[in-house]
């Protein structure tokens, strides 16, 4: 039974769905203000009481769609999917599923610690998967497709940024909760880094 490999492309296709639809309920966590409340407060006063919201909407999505493009390039690489990556890929989905709950509940609280650490678990637990799923797929396909060494660690290393920097995150929301909101911009700025350095790197190797 373990030996059973599964459709690659029925994988793909799903864990896509679920990507798009957790992304896309991002959005409903905004409530769309009546006219009455329009007329009664104003545009700008109403947007202005929905900027954590935009917030949690913008940076869940942007960080849900570097672990989507970071799954759709590992797939790549996969010759079979059997059963160990199959339960990894569905535990990993588990949790980009919760994603819409926990910024909901992040945003709804926004100054709160607790639903912030929350949160940043959250997408810590989808690094962690996303990293196990890399260090599965390197071991068994290093060398097969075209995945190099030097990619190998690439992944790697993209992989442990976003989990460093959200668990670093949630445990400075404990001691500096202001200051901790703003550390997920080093997540983009250490992909920039990884991304030039790799690179670098690979057409030294060409």
């Amino acid at each position: 039974m373990d030996d059973i490999a599964f459709d690659k492309s029925r994988i793909i296709g799903f864990s896509d769905a679920i990507f798009s639809i957790a992304m896309t309920l991002l959005i409903l966590e905004i409530a769309v203000p009546n006219g009455e409340s329009v007329n009664e407060y104003g545009t700008w006063k109403i947007l202005e009481a929905r900027i954590p919201s935009f917030i949690g909407l913008v940076v869940s999505f942007l960080v849900t769609a570097i672990y989507w493009v970071a799954h759709l390039r590992l797939m790549k690489y996969v010759t079979d999917v059997d059963s160990k990556l199959l339960w990894l890929n569905i535990f990993l989905l588990l949790f980009v599923v919760l994603l819409p709950f926990s910024t909901a509940f992040y945003v709804g609280s926004f100054f709160l610690t607790g639903p912030y650490v929350f949160y940043c678990f959250n997408l810590a637990v989808i690094g962690l998967f996303n990293y196990l799923m890399i260090r599965y797929v390197v071991k068994k396909e290093k060398g097969k497709t075209g995945l190099t060494g030097i990619l190998a660690k690439w992944h790697k290393a993209r992989a442990i940024n976003g989990i460093f920097i959200w668990v670093i995150s949630g445990i400075l929301a404990l001691v500096f909760p202001i200051f901790s909101r703003f550390v997920f911009v080093f997540l983009f700025l250490i992909i920039l880094f990884i991304n030039r350095f790799y690179k670098k790197r690979m057409d030294r190797d060409i």
